[in-house]
Protein backbone atom coordinates (compact mmCIF):
# COMPACT_ATOMS: atom_id res chain seq x y z
CA UNK A 1 0.00 0.00 0.00
CA UNK A 2 1.28 3.49 -1.08
CA UNK A 3 1.38 6.51 0.04
CA UNK A 4 -0.75 9.11 -2.44
CA UNK A 5 0.92 12.52 -2.71
CA UNK A 6 -1.59 14.04 -5.29
CA UNK A 7 -4.08 13.42 -8.10
CA UNK A 8 -3.48 15.41 -11.36
CA UNK A 9 -5.72 15.21 -13.84
CA UNK A 10 -4.77 16.00 -17.33
CA UNK A 11 -7.04 18.22 -19.84
CA UNK A 12 -7.11 19.81 -22.85
CA UNK A 13 -8.78 19.82 -26.50
CA UNK A 14 -9.25 16.55 -28.18
CA UNK A 15 -6.17 15.59 -30.13
CA UNK A 16 -3.31 17.80 -28.26
CA UNK A 17 -1.38 14.57 -26.90
CA UNK A 18 -3.44 14.17 -23.58
CA UNK A 19 -3.30 10.69 -23.75
CA UNK A 20 0.55 10.70 -25.78
CA UNK A 21 1.69 12.23 -22.51
CA UNK A 22 -0.28 9.92 -19.94
CA UNK A 23 1.57 7.06 -21.64
CA UNK A 24 5.00 8.54 -21.37
CA UNK A 25 4.26 9.44 -17.65
CA UNK A 26 2.70 6.90 -16.31
CA UNK A 27 4.19 3.99 -18.99
CA UNK A 28 0.42 3.01 -19.67
CA UNK A 29 -1.48 2.10 -22.73
CA UNK A 30 -4.12 4.38 -23.20
CA UNK A 31 -5.64 4.28 -26.58
CA UNK A 32 -4.26 7.76 -28.62
CA UNK A 33 -5.94 7.78 -32.04
CA UNK A 34 -6.34 10.71 -34.72
CA UNK A 35 -9.74 11.32 -33.87
CA UNK A 36 -11.85 13.01 -30.87
CA UNK A 37 -13.10 11.75 -28.02
CA UNK A 38 -10.70 8.59 -27.68
CA UNK A 39 -10.63 8.93 -24.70
CA UNK A 40 -14.72 8.44 -23.51
CA UNK A 41 -13.52 7.22 -20.09
CA UNK A 42 -10.66 8.99 -17.67
CA UNK A 43 -7.88 6.72 -17.42
CA UNK A 44 -5.86 6.17 -14.62
CA UNK A 45 -2.76 5.80 -14.17
CA UNK A 46 -0.30 5.27 -10.56
CA UNK A 47 3.48 5.97 -10.62
CA UNK A 48 6.03 6.08 -8.40
CA UNK A 49 7.37 9.71 -7.08
CA UNK A 50 11.03 9.66 -8.21
CA UNK A 51 12.77 10.85 -4.67
CA UNK A 52 16.54 11.23 -4.53
CA UNK A 53 16.39 11.80 -0.66
CA UNK A 54 14.56 8.66 0.03
CA UNK A 55 17.30 6.58 -2.56
CA UNK A 56 20.53 8.28 -0.28
CA UNK A 57 18.64 7.68 3.04
CA UNK A 58 18.10 3.97 1.72
CA UNK A 59 21.90 3.19 1.34
CA UNK A 60 22.68 4.26 4.32
CA UNK A 61 20.23 2.30 6.46
CA UNK A 62 19.88 -0.50 3.79
CA UNK A 63 16.07 -1.14 4.53
CA UNK A 64 14.88 -4.65 3.64
CA UNK A 65 11.85 -2.78 1.72
CA UNK A 66 11.74 1.06 1.10
CA UNK A 67 8.16 2.57 -0.45
CA UNK A 68 7.87 6.05 -1.92
CA UNK A 69 4.72 7.81 -2.22
CA UNK A 70 2.90 8.30 -5.22
CA UNK A 71 0.78 10.19 -7.06
CA UNK A 72 -2.12 9.17 -9.86
CA UNK A 73 -2.76 11.13 -13.07
CA UNK A 74 -5.86 10.69 -14.60
CA UNK A 75 -6.70 11.43 -18.50
CA UNK A 76 -9.32 13.24 -18.91
CA UNK A 77 -10.89 13.20 -22.67
CA UNK A 78 -10.82 16.48 -24.41
CA UNK A 79 -13.28 19.56 -23.89
CA UNK A 80 -14.85 21.49 -26.52
CA UNK A 81 -16.97 24.26 -27.22
CA UNK A 82 -20.19 23.42 -25.24
CA UNK A 83 -18.73 20.76 -23.12
CA UNK A 84 -20.27 22.97 -19.90
CA UNK A 85 -23.53 22.42 -21.67
CA UNK A 86 -23.02 18.79 -22.80
CA UNK A 87 -21.26 18.78 -26.14
CA UNK A 88 -18.54 16.20 -27.08
CA UNK A 89 -19.90 14.09 -23.36
CA UNK A 90 -18.91 17.22 -21.99
CA UNK A 91 -21.03 17.60 -18.77
CA UNK A 92 -19.32 14.00 -17.58
CA UNK A 93 -15.94 14.75 -18.21
CA UNK A 94 -16.22 18.13 -16.17
CA UNK A 95 -17.54 15.81 -13.66
CA UNK A 96 -14.12 14.37 -13.61
CA UNK A 97 -12.29 17.26 -13.29
CA UNK A 98 -13.76 17.61 -10.38
CA UNK A 99 -11.75 14.56 -8.67
CA UNK A 100 -8.30 15.98 -8.66
CA UNK A 101 -6.10 18.10 -6.97
CA UNK A 102 -4.59 19.44 -9.59
CA UNK A 103 -4.55 20.43 -13.17
CA UNK A 104 -2.70 20.24 -16.14
CA UNK A 105 -3.73 22.11 -19.14
CA UNK A 106 -2.61 20.82 -22.21
CA UNK A 107 -1.78 22.63 -24.89
CA UNK A 108 -1.15 21.92 -28.62
CA UNK A 109 2.39 23.41 -29.84
CA UNK A 110 3.19 21.32 -32.51
CA UNK A 111 1.75 21.67 -36.39
CA UNK A 112 1.33 17.76 -38.13
CA UNK A 113 -1.09 18.17 -40.71
CA UNK A 114 -1.66 14.29 -40.06
CA UNK A 115 -2.98 14.97 -36.66
CA UNK A 116 -6.31 16.99 -36.75
CA UNK A 117 -7.15 19.87 -35.24
CA UNK A 118 -10.84 20.46 -33.88
CA UNK A 119 -10.28 23.77 -34.64
CA UNK A 120 -8.75 23.30 -37.88
CA UNK A 121 -5.36 25.86 -36.72
CA UNK A 122 -2.54 26.09 -34.54
CA UNK A 123 -2.96 29.18 -31.71
CA UNK A 124 -2.42 28.04 -28.39
CA UNK A 125 -4.14 30.94 -26.53
CA UNK A 126 -7.25 30.64 -28.65
CA UNK A 127 -6.73 26.92 -27.64
CA UNK A 128 -6.63 27.47 -24.01
CA UNK A 129 -9.38 29.83 -23.86
CA UNK A 130 -12.17 27.61 -25.20
CA UNK A 131 -11.15 25.23 -22.25
CA UNK A 132 -10.67 27.82 -19.81
CA UNK A 133 -14.25 29.49 -20.73
CA UNK A 134 -15.88 25.69 -20.75
CA UNK A 135 -14.50 25.66 -17.07
CA UNK A 136 -15.66 29.15 -16.02
CA UNK A 137 -19.15 28.27 -18.09
CA UNK A 138 -19.53 25.58 -15.32
CA UNK A 139 -18.46 27.16 -12.32
CA UNK A 140 -20.88 29.85 -13.28
CA UNK A 141 -23.78 27.34 -13.42
CA UNK A 142 -22.88 26.06 -10.30
CA UNK A 143 -23.10 29.61 -8.87
CA UNK A 144 -25.95 30.58 -10.06
CA UNK A 145 -27.59 27.60 -7.75
CA UNK A 146 -25.66 28.55 -4.56
CA UNK A 147 -26.91 32.26 -5.04
CA UNK A 148 -30.73 30.85 -5.63
CA UNK A 149 -30.27 29.17 -2.59
CA UNK A 150 -28.86 31.37 -0.26
CA UNK A 151 -30.76 34.49 -1.06
CA UNK A 152 -34.29 31.59 -0.29
CA UNK A 153 -32.26 31.11 3.30
CA UNK A 154 -32.24 34.56 3.41
CA UNK A 155 -35.93 35.15 2.94
CA UNK A 156 -36.95 32.91 4.89
CA UNK A 157 -34.17 30.55 6.89
CA UNK A 158 -31.00 31.71 8.57
CA UNK A 159 -30.19 35.33 7.34
CA UNK A 160 -26.48 35.39 9.20
CA UNK A 161 -25.39 32.12 8.20
CA UNK A 162 -26.03 33.09 4.12
CA UNK A 163 -25.04 36.83 4.13
CA UNK A 164 -21.17 35.76 4.14
CA UNK A 165 -21.54 33.13 1.27
CA UNK A 166 -23.80 35.13 -0.41
CA UNK A 167 -21.44 38.05 -0.79
CA UNK A 168 -18.44 35.69 -1.74
CA UNK A 169 -20.81 33.49 -4.62
CA UNK A 170 -21.72 37.24 -6.50
CA UNK A 171 -17.82 38.37 -6.34
CA UNK A 172 -16.72 35.29 -7.82
CA UNK A 173 -19.09 35.21 -10.17
CA UNK A 174 -18.59 39.23 -11.47
CA UNK A 175 -14.81 37.52 -11.50
CA UNK A 176 -15.99 34.58 -13.78
CA UNK A 177 -17.94 36.86 -16.03
CA UNK A 178 -14.51 38.76 -16.73
CA UNK A 179 -12.38 35.68 -17.34
CA UNK A 180 -10.65 35.71 -14.53
CA UNK A 181 -10.92 32.11 -12.83
CA UNK A 182 -11.49 31.54 -8.97
CA UNK A 183 -8.58 30.92 -8.02
CA UNK A 184 -7.82 34.28 -8.09
CA UNK A 185 -9.15 34.53 -4.81
CA UNK A 186 -7.25 32.05 -2.97
CA UNK A 187 -5.84 32.58 0.06
CA UNK A 188 -9.04 34.45 0.98
CA UNK A 189 -12.22 32.87 0.63
CA UNK A 190 -10.49 29.86 0.18
CA UNK A 191 -13.24 27.78 2.88
CA UNK A 192 -16.37 28.81 1.20
CA UNK A 193 -15.06 28.31 -2.19
CA UNK A 194 -13.48 25.07 -1.21
CA UNK A 195 -16.75 23.83 -0.57
CA UNK A 196 -18.64 24.32 -3.88
CA UNK A 197 -15.50 23.01 -5.47
CA UNK A 198 -15.18 24.84 -8.48
CA UNK A 199 -13.42 23.93 -11.62
CA UNK A 200 -11.43 26.92 -11.69
CA UNK A 201 -10.63 27.28 -7.99
CA UNK A 202 -8.40 24.33 -8.79
CA UNK A 203 -4.36 24.89 -8.98
CA UNK A 204 -3.33 24.55 -13.17
CA UNK A 205 -0.18 24.51 -14.57
CA UNK A 206 0.01 25.04 -18.48
CA UNK A 207 2.24 21.56 -20.41
CA UNK A 208 3.43 22.73 -24.14
CA UNK A 209 3.34 19.53 -25.77
CA UNK A 210 6.19 19.83 -28.21
CA UNK A 211 7.87 17.95 -31.37
CA UNK A 212 11.50 17.84 -31.58
CA UNK A 213 11.86 20.46 -33.68
CA UNK A 214 9.73 23.31 -31.85
CA UNK A 215 11.64 21.77 -28.81
CA UNK A 216 14.43 23.75 -30.11
CA UNK A 217 13.03 27.00 -31.44
CA UNK A 218 10.39 27.58 -28.98
CA UNK A 219 8.31 29.04 -31.71
CA UNK A 220 4.15 28.56 -30.40
CA UNK A 221 5.42 27.67 -26.30
CA UNK A 222 5.89 31.29 -25.95
CA UNK A 223 2.60 32.45 -26.16
CA UNK A 224 1.64 29.44 -23.58
CA UNK A 225 4.41 31.04 -21.68
CA UNK A 226 2.49 34.52 -21.55
CA UNK A 227 -0.83 32.91 -20.74
CA UNK A 228 0.48 31.43 -17.39
CA UNK A 229 2.73 34.65 -16.71
CA UNK A 230 -0.43 36.24 -16.77
CA UNK A 231 -2.12 33.77 -14.73
CA UNK A 232 0.49 33.85 -11.89
CA UNK A 233 1.22 29.89 -12.95
CA UNK A 234 3.81 27.27 -14.52
CA UNK A 235 4.20 25.95 -17.75
CA UNK A 236 6.23 23.19 -18.40
CA UNK A 237 7.39 22.09 -22.32
CA UNK A 238 7.83 18.60 -22.58
CA UNK A 239 7.86 16.60 -26.03
CA UNK A 240 5.37 13.45 -26.23
CA UNK A 241 7.16 11.63 -28.15
CA UNK A 242 10.44 11.86 -26.48
CA UNK A 243 9.02 11.33 -22.88
CA UNK A 244 7.49 8.01 -24.78
CA UNK A 245 11.29 7.13 -25.59
CA UNK A 246 12.82 8.22 -22.44
CA UNK A 247 9.68 5.92 -20.50
CA UNK A 248 10.65 2.60 -22.46
CA UNK A 249 14.42 2.74 -20.95
CA UNK A 250 16.20 1.45 -17.67
CA UNK A 251 17.80 4.19 -15.19
CA UNK A 252 21.37 3.73 -16.42
CA UNK A 253 20.37 4.09 -20.04
CA UNK A 254 17.53 6.77 -19.68
CA UNK A 255 20.41 9.23 -17.82
CA UNK A 256 22.58 8.99 -21.06
CA UNK A 257 19.85 9.58 -23.30
CA UNK A 258 18.85 12.73 -21.30
CA UNK A 259 22.30 14.10 -21.43
CA UNK A 260 22.45 13.75 -25.02
CA UNK A 261 19.31 15.24 -25.23
CA UNK A 262 20.00 18.77 -23.07
CA UNK A 263 17.20 17.39 -20.63
CA UNK A 264 17.99 17.60 -17.37
CA UNK A 265 14.84 16.09 -15.94
CA UNK A 266 12.36 14.04 -17.42
CA UNK A 267 8.75 14.95 -17.96
CA UNK A 268 7.51 13.45 -15.30
CA UNK A 269 9.84 14.96 -12.76
CA UNK A 270 9.41 18.57 -13.79
CA UNK A 271 5.38 17.86 -13.02
CA UNK A 272 6.12 16.02 -9.87
CA UNK A 273 7.89 19.28 -8.93
CA UNK A 274 5.06 21.46 -10.02
CA UNK A 275 2.53 19.73 -8.62
CA UNK A 276 3.98 19.89 -5.20
CA UNK A 277 5.06 23.30 -5.27
CA UNK A 278 1.21 24.22 -6.33
CA UNK A 279 -0.36 22.64 -3.42
CA UNK A 280 2.25 23.61 -1.28
CA UNK A 281 3.30 19.71 -0.15
CA UNK A 282 6.35 18.44 1.61
CA UNK A 283 7.60 14.59 2.26
CA UNK A 284 8.76 13.34 5.40
CA UNK A 285 10.12 10.38 6.06
CA UNK A 286 9.86 7.02 8.76
CA UNK A 287 11.82 3.82 9.17
CA UNK A 288 8.91 1.53 11.38
CA UNK A 289 10.20 -2.63 11.29
CA UNK A 290 12.18 -3.18 8.41
CA UNK A 291 10.22 -0.61 5.94
CA UNK A 292 11.48 2.98 4.98
CA UNK A 293 9.00 5.12 3.80
CA UNK A 294 8.17 8.30 2.20
CA UNK A 295 4.70 10.31 3.56
CA UNK A 296 3.37 13.30 1.40
CA UNK A 297 1.56 16.07 3.35
CA UNK A 298 0.68 19.88 3.09
CA UNK A 299 3.36 21.95 4.08
CA UNK A 300 2.77 23.73 7.71
CA UNK A 301 1.04 20.01 8.81
CA UNK A 302 1.70 19.66 12.70
CA UNK A 303 3.94 16.25 14.29
CA UNK A 304 0.73 14.69 15.35
CA UNK A 305 -1.27 15.21 12.19
CA UNK A 306 1.58 13.56 10.23
CA UNK A 307 1.34 10.75 12.73
CA UNK A 308 -1.78 10.21 11.78
CA UNK A 309 -1.02 10.27 8.18
CA UNK A 310 0.60 6.69 9.06
CA UNK A 311 -2.60 5.45 11.62
CA UNK A 312 -5.42 7.03 12.69
CA UNK A 313 -3.98 5.58 16.54
CA UNK A 314 -0.27 7.18 16.07
CA UNK A 315 -2.59 10.71 16.10
CA UNK A 316 -4.76 9.31 19.07
CA UNK A 317 -2.13 8.26 21.23
CA UNK A 318 0.68 10.17 20.22
CA UNK A 319 3.40 11.11 22.91
CA UNK A 320 6.52 12.77 21.13
CA UNK A 321 7.68 12.81 17.28
CA UNK A 322 11.81 11.96 17.40
CA UNK A 323 12.81 14.03 14.78
CA UNK A 324 16.44 14.11 12.67
CA UNK A 325 16.34 16.72 9.05
CA UNK A 326 17.40 14.95 6.25
CA UNK A 327 20.58 16.57 5.89
CA UNK A 328 21.74 16.20 9.46
CA UNK A 329 21.31 12.02 9.12
CA UNK A 330 23.26 12.49 5.61
CA UNK A 331 26.24 14.49 6.97
CA UNK A 332 26.17 11.88 9.90
CA UNK A 333 26.09 8.39 8.22
CA UNK A 334 23.76 6.98 10.95
CA UNK A 335 21.59 7.26 13.09
CA UNK A 336 23.26 6.21 15.95
CA UNK A 337 26.16 8.59 15.01
CA UNK A 338 23.61 11.45 14.85
CA UNK A 339 22.18 11.03 18.29
CA UNK A 340 25.84 10.73 19.70
CA UNK A 341 25.95 14.39 17.67
CA UNK A 342 22.66 15.58 19.59
CA UNK A 343 21.02 16.24 16.24
CA UNK A 344 17.93 13.67 16.97
CA UNK A 345 14.93 15.73 18.86
CA UNK A 346 12.22 15.05 20.66
CA UNK A 347 9.25 17.57 19.29
CA UNK A 348 5.54 17.52 20.80
CA UNK A 349 2.19 17.73 19.08
CA UNK A 350 2.08 21.41 17.68
CA UNK A 351 5.48 20.81 15.69
CA UNK A 352 5.28 22.22 12.22
CA UNK A 353 7.15 19.21 10.07
CA UNK A 354 9.68 19.85 7.93
CA UNK A 355 10.38 19.15 4.61
CA UNK A 356 12.92 16.25 4.76
CA UNK A 357 12.32 15.28 8.14
CA UNK A 358 13.03 12.14 9.12
CA UNK A 359 10.61 10.65 12.21
CA UNK A 360 10.02 7.86 14.75
CA UNK A 361 6.72 8.62 16.28
CA UNK A 362 6.20 7.74 20.20
CA UNK A 363 2.73 6.70 21.07
CA UNK A 364 0.34 4.80 23.02
CA UNK A 365 -1.29 2.41 20.93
Amino acid sequence: MFDLGFTCGIIGLPNVGKSTIFNALTSARAEASNYPFCTVNPNLGIVKVPDERLKKIAEIINPPKTTPTTLEFLDIAGLVKGASHGEGLGNQFLGHIRNVDVIAHVVRCFDNPDIAHVENSIDQKRDIEVVNTELILADLDTLDKRVTKAEKLIRTGDKKAAYTPLEIYKKTKEALNRGEPARVFKGTDDEVLGELNLLTFKPVFYVSNVDEKELQCGRYTESVREVAESENTEMVVICGDIESEIAQLDEEDRGVFLSEMGIEQTGLERLIKIGYDLLDLITFYTTVGSELRAWTIPRGTNAKRAAGKIHSDMEKGFIKAEIIAYRDFLESGSLALAKEKGLVRLEGKEYPVKDGDIIHFRFNP
